[in-house]
């Protein structure tokens, strides 16, 4: 185990929160249709890159197991 960074409940919340985003979108999307000014890039490219990077990173976290144990 690590001394320093995210404990495994930090990363649970943090992929909580992430898949949270990434529903939150879609969700948004289904609502209010596909955009199609610059709204398109930002919904679609800086939202996805946020919250799915994030999921993913935290994921990849969690299956190493590459977290601090709290102390």
């Amino acid at each position: 185990m690590r001394k320093f960074g995210p404990t495994k409940a930090d990363l649970k919340f943090r992929l909580a929160f992430s898949l949270a985003g990434l529903a939150m979108m879609v969700g948004a999307i289904l609502y209010r249709g596909m955009p199609t000014d610059i709204a398109m890039f930002e919904i679609l490219g800086i939202a996805t890159a946020f919250f799915g990077g994030s999921a993913i990173w935290t994921i990849r976290k969690l299956i190493k197991k590459d977290y601090s144990d709290g102390v």
